[in-house]
């Protein structure tokens, strides 16, 4: 869809979400969200389309003295994406972005450990996946977690999110094996911007989520 959708919250995005997918006909074998934001929509995909819940981890690598600024982003497996027009902008050496990345690697594993509270990281072999966030902007924590998917079998991957710029769409679009994007606006300010309820969610409320299975 190309129109400018707003959402209540992300529950209510992630039940928009859940009816596109149905329409479509995709019949995921587990449904992976991006922590933290993107649990609540996971959640409500997950009970609709009867799939068990879980998580898929990526940080950002922040550029040398600007850490906010992505100039790529990175797994918890070390499957990472780079930037190349932000390695050009800011004169980013390989050097630096494989040590950054081996640190925000481990951020990524412990977080996963953390939210899966002692519980086996899923095998997605030959499994369709549905990956869900609440939006994305640049994409790049997408883009390390669809390349983590990739480099572990998985046989299907959708990702599914309610909004993003149509040149970021298009290109996750060439990474994942489907994208489903509910708004697609030509004038995008950031994610927050298509919500009424944008509030940050915590670890402790993301992670009440993953465990009210259905």
């Amino acid at each position: 869809m190309v129109g400018s959708n707003r959402f209540a919250n992300r529950t209510a995005a992630g039940e928009q979400l859940a009816e596109e997918l149905e329409e479509r006909e995709i019949d995921p074998d587990i449904v992976l969200a991006i922590p933290r934001g993107g649990l609540p929509l996971g959640r409500a995909v997950a009970d609709e389309l009867d799939a068990p819940l879980d998580i898929v981890v990526a940080k950002k690598v922040g550029a040398p003295g600007n850490p906010e600024y992505a100039i790529g982003a990175v797994a918890a497996d070390g499957s990472a994406w780079r930037n190349l027009e932000a390695f050009r902008r800011r004169g980013v050496d390989e050097e630096y972005f494989e040590r950054k990345s081996e640190e925000k690697a481990v951020e990524a594993q412990e977080k996963a450990e953390r939210y899966r509270v002692g519980r086996a990281e899923p095998d997605v072999t030959a499994k369709t996946v549905v990956v869900v966030d609440d939006g994305v902007a640049t994409g790049s924590t997408a883009r390390a977690c669809l390349e983590s998917l990739d480099k572990s079998g998985a046989g299907h991957i959708v990702l599914a999110v309610p909004v993003g710029p149509p040149e970021s769409i298009d290109e996750l679009a060439a990474i994942a094996d489907e994208v489903v994007c509910l708004s697609t606006p030509s004038v995008f300010r950031g994610v927050g911007q298509f919500y009424d309820d944008f509030g940050q969610v915590s670890d402790e409320e993301a992670m009440t989520y993953l465990s009210d299975e259905p």
